[in-house]
């Protein structure tokens, strides 16, 4: 599997103040969730992940945002963790910190609501934070197309241009959710492939708004190899 691990940098910009936040609240959050023992996290996950049949009943409206807090496992976190180390400091450094902060929330709002859309009697409860990672991507693909990103596959590091990595992992999730459409729901897999794409394609749209309103952005190569 490919694994990118860095990427080229915006040359100063804002400070990527909420980036380094969401990793260390999610990181904290998912310490707690692992305290907790069975039964007791069993409810936590269905209190305040996303289940699908109760946000269309008007229960646990909040659940949309609480969601994008919590991991079903380490690889969970580990892999959006790092996906949001790479990608969301250069957007944040571009666009300021409130900017993106309500970009987050709204990429991750977007992604859930296109979730449900697909899963509308699932009682399965919906957690991570990947939505709003996607439309993080999403915005990258559109603002630092030609930005390389350093992938890690087993023991070799190389460079991609952003275009390529992102574009094949946009395919990646649409085979996966058209193949899962068929099958049943994303609930077949575990993965919300559907959030994913929302998320991914409201990214997209917000990347082409700040493209336009931020063009002068200077990017520089990370020294790493």
């Amino acid at each position: 599997m490919l694994f990118p691990i860095g990427d080229d940098q915006v040359k100063g910009g804002y400070f990527p103040f909420f980036s380094y936040l969401f990793i260390a609240l999610n990181t904290g959050i998912f310490l707690f969730q692992t305290s907790l023992p069975g039964p007791q996290l069993e409810a936590f996950i269905f209190e305040y992940g996303s289940v699908p049949y109760q946000t269309l009943q008007g229960e646990n409206i909040y659940s949309v945002l609480t969601s994008m807090f919590l991991h079903g496992g380490w690889m969970h976190l580990l892999g959006n963790m790092l996906f949001l180390w790479v990608f969301a400091d250069n957007i944040e450094a571009t666009v300021g910190s409130v900017r993106f902060l309500l970009f987050y929330f709204l990429g991750g709002i977007i992604a859930q609501l296109t979730h449900i859309y697909f899963n509308l009697g699932s009682t399965v409860p919906t957690v991570g934070a990947s939505g709003s990672i996607s439309a993080v991507m999403g915005a990258y693909l559109v603002m630092f197309p030609a930005s390389r990103i350093k992938v890690l596959f087993f023991l070799f590091v190389f460079r991609v241009p952003a275009l390529l990595f992102l574009g094949f992992w946009i395919w990646q999730q649409w085979l996966s959710g058209t193949a899962a459409l068929q099958i049943s729901t994303a609930e077949s897999t575990g993965i919300a492939y559907w959030a994913h794409i929302g998320g991914f394609v409201f990214g997209v749209a917000a990347g082409l708004y700040f493209k336009l309103r931020f063009p002068s952005v200077i990017i520089e190569e990370d020294e790493f190899v």
